[in-house]
C-alpha cells in the first residue's frame, strides 16, 4: 500500500464517520530521603552486579523472552539484559559449557506479562560445568538465599511483575532498614489513554524474600495523545505540562511526541542500515525526522498560542536491535498508531473551528500519511527476512495494539479539543478504528 491508497482509505474512513489528549495528573508525595537509584547498564537494564546469591556462580545473565502471546511453544525471542560474571571460567569443558549456554531458551521465567508484547523474564547461570535458568519464583528465592542487598531487594520486586526506573527515584529505588529489611519504590501499569494510570508503590521485601506493600499513590492517569506519532523506545519524559486551557495541555504533549518521533526516526534509519535495508527506505526514515523537525515548530507554536510549554523530549541512548524487535516496534507505533494518527490529522484538517490549526494538520496529514506508508513498506521489506514465527510476533503485535486503540479512543474526550481542533468525538474515532481494521489492519 502507497501513500495513494493510503489517502484512498483515509477518504473512505471520513466519509463513513461524521465530521487526544486531555492529561490527569497526580503527584506523588513520598519522602525520599535515604533512598538510592537502582544499579543499572545503559540507564534501564536491571544489573546483575551486587547480588549476593547463596552459592556464587561464575556468570548470571537477566534475560528476556519475548513470545507471540499465540501459546505456541517456540518463543520469539532471547535477549541477555544484562550480566556479571565470566561465562563457563571454572567449567571443565569451556566450549561445551559456552554451546550450552547460548542454546538455553526456557518457555517459562519468574516474571511474564502481556501488554502489546508477551515477555518472560529469568535468570542464566554457569557454575563449573552446569549451565541453568532460574525460571520460577522460588528458583530465583533460592538462588538469592537471604536478600541481604539492595540490588536483591530490586530484582526480587522486578521479579513480581513491578517496574523500576533507572533515572528517576519516584519510579525506582531503595532503601535498607534497620531490621535488615529494604524498601523499593516501584511503579505498575502505564498512563496511555484515557482510563490509565501509573501506580507508585513502596514495597517491603524480607530477608526471607517476602514483599508486603506498604504504600501506594497514583503517579499519572492517562490520556489520548500518546496515539499520535512514533514514540521511540527509551522515551523517558512524559510531555504532561501545567496549563489551564485543557487546548493548550493538548497541543504541548503532541508537539513533545512530535519532537521524539524526531529521534525515532533517526534511530530507525541507521537501525535500517545496520540489517541491510534498501537506501530508498533509509532516506525515507530521515526525510521522516525532517518532517518531524516542522511539526515541533508548528505544534510548539500552537501550544504557546493556547498558554502552553511544551516539555522537551528526554530519551535514553539504546543499542541497535536485532531485525525482529525493529519490527515489533514498526508493527505497533507505525503501522498501527501512525497510521491512526494520519487519518487523525486529516479529520482535523476538515474539522478544526481554528483555522491556523486546519492550516497547519492539511500540511502535517500529508507528511503522517508519507510516514504511514513508509511503516508499511518496511512491514514488506522485513517480511521477507523474518522466519514465520518472528512474521507471527509481529502479526500478533499488531492486532494487540489495534485492541489497545480501539479502547483508548473510546474514552471520553474534551469538547473543547473536539470543538477547536477537530479531534473525531469518541464514537467517531471508534469508527475510523474499525474501517482501518477491515480495510488494512486484518
Amino acid at each position: 500500500m502507497d501513500s495513494n491508497q493510503l489517502r484512498q482509505l483515509f477518504a473512505k474512513a471520513l466519509r463513513a464517520s461524521l465530521a487526544s489528549p486531555l492529561l490527569l495528573a497526580g503527584c506523588g508525595g513520598l519522602d525520599l530521603k535515604g533512598y538510592s537509584p537502582p544499579v543499572c547498564e545503559d540507564d534501564w537494564k536491571l544489573a546483575m552486579s551486587g547480588l549476593s546469591p547463596a552459592t556464587q556462580p561464575d556468570l548470571v545473565q537477566l534475560r528476556r523472552s519475548q513470545d507471540t502471546g499465540d501459546g505456541s511453544s517456540n518463543p520469539r525471542l532471547h535477549t541477555v539484559l544484562s550480566s556479571s560474571g565470566t561465562a563457563c571460567a571454572t567449567a571443565s569443558q569451556p566450549a561445551t559449557c559456552q554451546a550450552e549456554l547460548a542454546a538455553l531458551a526456557p518457555q517459562e521465567g519468574f516474571r511474564s506479562v502481556c501488554n502489546l508484547f508477551c515477555e518472560s523474564y529469568y535468570l542464566a547461570t554457569t557454575e563449573g560445568d552446569t549451565v541453568a535458568a532460574k525460571t520460577s519464583l522460588e528458583a530465583l528465592i533460592g538462588f538469592l538465599g537471604a536478600i541481604d542487598t539492595p540490588q536483591e531487594a530490586l530484582l526480587r520486586v522486578f521479579a513480581d511483575g513491578y517496574t523500576l526506573s533507572c533515572t528517576t527515584l519516584e519510579r525506582g529505588a531503595v532503601k535498607a532498614n534497620g531490621d535488615g529489611s529494604f524498601n523499593v519504590v516501584a511503579t505498575q501499569g502505564f498512563a496511555c489513554g484515557e482510563g490509565t494510570q501509573e501506580t507508585q508503590f513502596v514495597l517491603g521485601v524480607s530477608a526471607s524474600g517476602e514483599v508486603v506493600e506498604k504504600e501506594r499513590d497514583v503517579l499519572k492517569r492517562g490520556d489520548k495523545g500518546c496515539s499520535v506519532g512514533r514514540r521511540p523506545a527509551g522515551l523517558q519524559s512524559e510531555g504532561f505540562v501545567e496549563c489551564a486551557d485543557a487546548v493548550g495541555r493538548h497541543l504541548a504533549l503532541i508537539a513533545h511526541l512530535e519532537a521524539a518521533s524526531i529521534q525515532a526516526f533517526l534511530r530507525l534509519r541507521a537501525e535500517l542500515a545496520l540489517h541491510g535495508a534498501d537506501l530508498s527506505l533509509q532516506d525515507a526514515a530521515l526525510r521522516s525526522a525532517m518532517d518531524e523537525v516542522m511539526h515541533t515548530e508548528v505544534c510548539g507554536h500552537l501550544a504557546r498560542k493556547y498558554g502552553a510549554t511544551p516539555e522537551r523530549p528526554q530519551v535514553a541512548s539504546l543499542p541497535p536491535r536485532p531485525l525482529a524487535e525493529v519490527m515489533l516496534d514498526n508493527a505497533v507505533e507505525g503501522c498501527v498508531r501512525e497510521t491512526y494518527g494520519a487519518l487523525v490529522a486529516h479529520h482535523q484538517a476538515l474539522h478544526a473551528e481554528d483555522s491556523e490549526v486546519r492550516e497547519a494538520m492539511a500540511r502535517i496529514a500529508e507528511d503522517e500519511t508519507r510516514h504511514a506508508d513508509l511503516s508499511w513498506a518496511i512491514d514488506r521489506w522485513a517480511s521477507t527476512r523474518l522466519p514465520e514465527s518472528e512474521r507471527t510476533a509481529v502479526r500478533e503485535a499488531r492486532l494487540r495494539a489495534i485492541e489497545a486503540l480501539r479502547a483508548e479512543v473510546a474514552e471520553p474526550t474534551d469538547s473543547a479539543l473536539i470543538r477547536e481542533l477537530g479531534l473525531p468525538a469518541p464514537e467517531v474515532a471508534v469508527a475510523l478504528v474499525d474501517t482501518l481494521t477491515r480495510e488494512l489492519w486484518n
